[in-house]
């Protein structure tokens, strides 16, 4: 069954363009220029993914997630020219799944693209994996490569949230909330420690990671290989 996505953008060379390559791809698409267009669009024909332009001429697009988000769990794909750190993370405490900054290869999109419909879709299984880390859930053991891999309750916590969430940016905030509770929400140094730990034991070359990376300013993405 052909998907189909949302995209919202008021620049018509750059809607068009996006269009034209998401078709390439296989996708069915409806378009829209503003946050009201967005609205009814996806309130009449329901997509399966929405991208999202953060400045619109009537809104923005962080409250247009909001108000998606009363309604739907669609993935939606924030787009913008603002790389800001305080925008990320407005666009992801309103419900993004992820954040991508213009310009971009189309490529990088569509990967983004593909990882957030397949965690839209995936069934909560017991076995985890994300390129050569493997993640029994049930017995909370990791595999890097086939090997064995010691973790500590805490490091685990971060790699389950990560790997469940697979290719999508995850706020210091949400992880340091989902690991250890509301109190530690704003200690992201704390959870700088934890990373570098895993790093060392699940990366070939710590200091150039493939698969846990750093989204500066705002938080961490685990995926198959970079």
């Amino acid at each position: 069954m052909t998907q189909r996505v949302l995209i919202v953008d008021d620049e018509p060379q750059f809607l068009r363009a996006l269009a034209t390559n998401l078709r390439g791809a296989g996708y069915a698409i409806d378009t829209a220029t503003t946050a009201a267009e967005a609205q009814a669009a996806a309130a009449l024909r329901p997509p399966d993914a929405v991208i999202l332009d953060l400045l619109l001429p009537d809104g923005s697009g962080i409250d247009v997630c909001k108000d998606l988000r009363t309604w739907t769990e669609v993935p939606i794909l924030l787009v913008s020219a603002v790389g800001a750190e305080e925008e990320k993370i407005a666009a992801l405490d309103a419900g993004a799944d992820d954040y991508v900054t213009k310009p971009f290869a189309i490529g990088e999109l569509l990967a983004r693209l593909r990882a957030a419909l397949r965690r839209a879709g995936a069934p909560g299984e017991p076995v985890v994996e994300v390129g050569a880390i493997r993640i029994d859930l049930e017995k909370s053991s990791v595999t890097v490569g086939g090997e064995l891999v010691h973790l500590t309750p805490h490091e685990f916590r971060i790699l389950r949230l990560l790997a469940q969430n697979e290719g999508k940016l995850l706020t210091h905030r949400t992880i340091l909330r989902e690991v250890w509770g509301p109190a530690y929400g704003d200690e992201s140094n704390y959870l700088h420690v934890y990373v570098s730990q895993l790093r060392r034991k699940l990366e070939p070359d710590p200091a150039r990671p493939r698969h846990l990376l750093t989204e500066p300013g705002a938080g961490y993405r685990l995926v198959a290989a970079s």
